[in-house]
């Protein structure tokens, strides 16, 4: 995987989880398909999810950042 991909994955990533972790979107979606009684597990998830996406945005942003410097 490229500087590129792994930027476009951390910034999607990092959009979605953030939005299911800060907005009610995750808990609407949960209660109207049926599964209301796993809402409260999903800070076990969602949490370290963002935590991943935001490192592996940053992790890309560093490797282009040092690319461009040896060029």
């Amino acid at each position: 995987m490229n500087d590129k991909q792994a930027l476009q994955y951390g910034v999607i990533g990092t959009i979605i989880a953030a939005l299911c972790c800060f907005t009610p979107l995750l808990v609407v979606l949960f209660g109207v398909v049926g599964l209301s009684a796993a809402i409260g597990y999903l800070d076990y998830v969602l949490f370290p999810a963002l935590a991943f996406f935001v490192l592996l945005t940053i992790y890309a942003l560093w490797c282009r950042k040092s690319r461009k410097q040896t060029q």
